[in-house]
Parts: C-alpha cells; sequence; structure tokens
C-alpha cells in the first residue's frame, strides 16, 4: 500500500526526512513514532504529494507519487496537522463542501454519506453551531469525518486522537480497529506509544529523519527473560527462589525466569498462592527510548 525507496526531503541545511524506507502492507495497521521534530509530519506530507521530496521514490497503492496523486488521491482519507475547516460555517456545510468532488450521486447520496461519516465518529447530533465554537476533541472528530467521506481504502492520520478526552480515544481506537477489520489499512503517524501499542500491529520508528526500526510490534515486543508474578505469599517466593526474584513491590515480584508454565507448577506445588502469572515483554516505550537515544525538544540552560 504504501512503499518508499531512499526517501529524502531537505530544507536547505536541514534534512527532515533521511533515506527512509517504509513498507506498509495492504490491511496493516501501521504506526509510526519518533520523537517531536524527528521528521513524522514531513513524511505524511511526503506521501500525500503536499510537499515534494528532494531524492528517492514513494509508491502508493501501486502509483508513483506525486506524479500520479490526483488518480490516488480519492481512494485515501487523511488528517494531517489538524482537521481543515472553514470556521464560519457549520460542521455539516464544511463536510458538503468536502465532498463537493466526490461520486456524483446528487444531493441524497451526499447526505447519506455525511450522516454516516458524523455517525462513525460520534457527531451524528451536532447542531448548526460554526466550527469556531467546537472544542479541540470535537474539530478533530469532524476532521476524521471528512477523512471517512469516500469510504477509502487507506487512512492516513497524523495524530488523530489530539484533543480528545480518554473515552474519545477509546472509541476513535474502536472505529479504526472496526475499520481496518472491513479492509481499510490504517497509517498513523503519532507519539502516544500506548495507543500504538493497543491499535498497531506493525511499527516504524524514526529519529532525527531515519527510520532506525521498522517490524512488527510482536517482535518489537520481544521477552525479557522474566516472569510477573502476583502472590500473597511473596516471602515465601523469594526464600524458594533464592536470589532469582529481581524486584519486588509487595505482592508483586519480578522473577529472572523464562518458562512461566514450569515456574507457576514449582511454586504451586511448594504450597505457594500465584494470584497472576505471565512472561515479561518489553514495552513500546522501551523500545522507542532505546532506539531513539531518549530524544527530547527540551531545551536546557546553558552554563
Amino acid at each position: 500500500m504504501i512503499v518508499t525507496r531512499a526517501l529524502t526531503k531537505r530544507y536547505g541545511r536541514v534534512v527532515a526526512v533521511d533515506g527512509v524506507d517504509l513498507a506498509v502492507g495492504e490491511g496493516d495497521r501501521y504506526g509510526f513514532l519518533g520523537p517531536n521534530g524527528s521528521g513524522k509530519t514531513t513524511l505524511v506530507r511526503l506521501l500525500l504529494g503536499l510537499v515534494y521530496a528532494t531524492s528517492g521514490e514513494i509508491e502508493v497503492l501501486g502509483q508513483r507519487i506525486p506524479a500520479r496523486a490526483k488518480d490516488v488521491l480519492p481512494e485515501i482519507g487523511a488528517l494531517v496537522e489538524g482537521p481543515a475547516a472553514y470556521p464560519h460555517l457549520s460542521g455539516r456545510r464544511n463536510l458538503t463542501l468536502f465532498d463537493a468532488a466526490g461520486p456524483g450521486d446528487g444531493r441524497r447520496g451526499r447526505r447519506r454519506r455525511i450522516d454516516e461519516a458524523l455517525e462513525q465518529v460520534g457527531l451524528a447530533g451536532i447542531d448548526h453551531r460554526p466550527v469556531r465554537a467546537y472544542s479541540l476533541g470535537m474539530r478533530q472528530r469532524l476532521g476524521l469525518a471528512a477523512a471517512l467521506l469516500r469510504a477509502p481504502r487507506l487512512l492516513i492520520l497524523d495524530e488523530p486522537t489530539n484533543g480528545l478526552d480518554p473515552r474519545g480515544i477509546l472509541e476513535i481506537r474502536e472505529l479504526l480497529t472496526s475499520l481496518n477489520e472491513a479492509g481499510t489499512t490504517i497509517f498513523l503517524s503519532s507519539h502516544l506509544l500506548s495507543e500504538v501499542e493497543q491499535l498497531c500491529t506493525r511499527v516504524g520508528i524514526v529519529d532525527r529523519g531515519r527510520l532506525v526500526r521498522q517490524d512488527d510490534l510482536a517482535n518489537l515486543r520481544a521477552l525479557t527473560g522474566n516472569v510477573l508474578l502476583e502472590s500473597p505469599d511473596a516471602a515465601m517466593v523469594v526464600s524458594l527462589l533464592d536470589g532469582q526474584v529481581v524486584e519486588r513491590d509487595g505482592e508483586r515480584l519480578v522473577v529472572n525466569h523464562s518458562d512461566a508454565a514450569g515456574l507457576n507448577a514449582m511454586l504451586v506445588g511448594h504450597g505457594v498462592r500465584v494470584s497472576a502469572i505471565a512472561e515479561e515483554r518489553r514495552s513500546l516505550e522501551q523500545v522507542v527510548l532505546d532506539l531513539t537515544g531518549h530524544g527530547s525538544d527540551r531545551v536546557e540552560r546553558t552554563p
């Protein structure tokens, strides 16, 4: 669905995107991660033909971008750098204008598509207030509705849950999952690691313009060689395992052991009550911090 080869974008001496080779397959839920200023939004704009590459190649839906962008864009829904809207018009009026170049099925068909998109994003009950009176979360939902108007094969989203409360984030996650299960490929740029971890199946991590890792989420979250254990008999566990407990917090323990099932059987055999047990995996946060050198947009005072 998306392929880039040695994709590079320079602004003068600044290299915003540096030799990136993306590979997003049909049906992926692809999370694109990296620190602020790492080139995520620039790359999204390159994929949509909004800016031109300095060098390299881009293919989206099997077509070259930007040369064939006009053939591809009708099959793509996009939300980039916040939702675009005419602030003095209502949400419905904005969507009517956005859909003006859509399928020629008349006013009734357009109204139906708009109603369906608003329902999907949780704005079915909006009134005729102008968009300038919307909250940030409502604006974000409206931008998502615009991206969904044409039932796209591919969704390219830049920070789609920005401004949403926890309930709204959950609703958008469930919406994107259901769209993906129905056949829509999702490309999601975000700094919210927890959301990517819960939604995406494949991840690309960028740092200072370079793609430093691209893999299935399951492969990135490799086993650590430890077991997470909860037991009301934590003191017995510490005594039995003789130095294998590497961390303890009340009834919760981290045990240096590679076989959760075997460990559970051994503990139960010694009369230890086990409330919960599971193999520990690296968090996505740990993976990103390790690969991006703990990058930050902080500016420290110089001595």
